[in-house]
């Protein structure tokens, strides 16, 4: 072997880094970078305020340890606003996965036509401002008798109802301002999944004589389970972190026997109106613990944890 000849080693050191060595990283780094900035940072620096007892606008601050998580497992109203957001999401559950998903089936279908048309009207509710729909639907589930939904029942001789003022009267308004929004939506999450499956599928399924009900438990179904996990964690998300459309309903965060006071109404109330940010931190800290638990189980129920054959 002559001098000049390299080892193996040295040759691998000497190996210039290519654009396709970089190329992943650069990929992912906006993602990285944003999630460092705007989940990251922010969730540390609450967790620094939760531990902490703090003077708005100064520089004081006290460390207090867990007594801020104390307060908050002591406090009933979190566990009001709690039992407000669980029953928001869980109908919210029940209505926008199973109906969007028939919807989707019934413009899939090769007997609808216009289908362009309804994907782009039941879009449409996503197009408007939560605020400006959430006004319209408070003076629509007015108390007083030329509130729609009271004209309404009027028709069948029912008296006015109090609609923002009683616990399900309140929640079915929360419900139907999240299923007109975001019904269409979800729609068209399933309407992909449905356009991503092989028709040779279904073509096999009727040569074997399969009913409608076995194409679907055997072909549909398990292939749109990602898509169905996927709105169940974004409706779980989203039901939990609640605020625009209780902001607009009662605009001074104050329910009648808070009816409608959800968690994050709660931490915004206990931080801008109470000026204590320490306790609202704690509660956004558990906020962020009971969802990552509820869609954890979620997605154990669903399987995605299990190891593939």
């Amino acid at each position: 072997m002559t001098s000049d000849v390299l080892p193996k080693r040295e040759v691998r050191r000497k190996r210039k880094i290519t654009k396709k060595d970089i190329a992943p990283y650069l990929f992912v780094a906006p993602f990285l970078i944003s999630f460092m900035i705007f989940l990251f940072y922010p969730l540390i620096q609450a967790f620094i305020l939760s531990i902490q007892q703090q003077i708005p606008f100064t520089q004081y601050a006290e460390w207090v340890g867990f007594d801020n998580f104390r307060f908050v497992i002591n406090y009933p109203r979190f566990y009001t606003a709690l039992w407000n957001v669980a029953r928001y999401t869980f109908w919210t559950c029940v209505i926008l996965i199973p109906g969007p998903m028939l919807l989707a089936f019934i413009i899939n279908s090769k007997m609808t036509m216009f289908k362009t048309l309804f994907r782009s009207l039941y879009f449409i509710p996503v197009l408007t401002s939560t605020i400006v729909a959430g006004i319209v639907f408070r003076f629509m589930f007015s108390s007083e008798p030329g509130g729609a939904f009271n004209q309404l029942i009027g028709l069948f001789g029912s008296e006015p109802i109090l609609w923002l003022n009683w616990p399900g009267t309140a929640m079915f308004a929360l419900v139907i301002i999240a299923v007109w929004r975001w019904f269409g939506v979800n729609m068209i999450y399933f309407l992909s999944g449905l356009n991503n499956i092989p028709a040779e599928l279904y073509e096999s399924a009727e040569v074997d004589g399969a009913s409608g009900w076995k194409k679907f438990y055997y072909i549909t179904g398990p292939l749109l389970k990602p898509i169905t996990i996927f709105v169940l964690t974004i409706s779980i998300i989203g039901g939990f972190s609640l605020f625009n459309e209780a902001y607009v309903y009662w605009p001074s965060l104050a329910p009648p026997n808070d009816v409608g006071t959800t968690i994050v109404v709660l931490i915004y109330r206990t931080a801008f109106l109470m000026n204590d940010f320490g306790n609202a931190a704690a509660m956004g800290i558990a906020l962020f613990l009971i969802i990552l638990v509820v869609n954890l189980l979620q997605l154990k129920i669903m399987g995605l944890f299990k190891k593939e054959d």
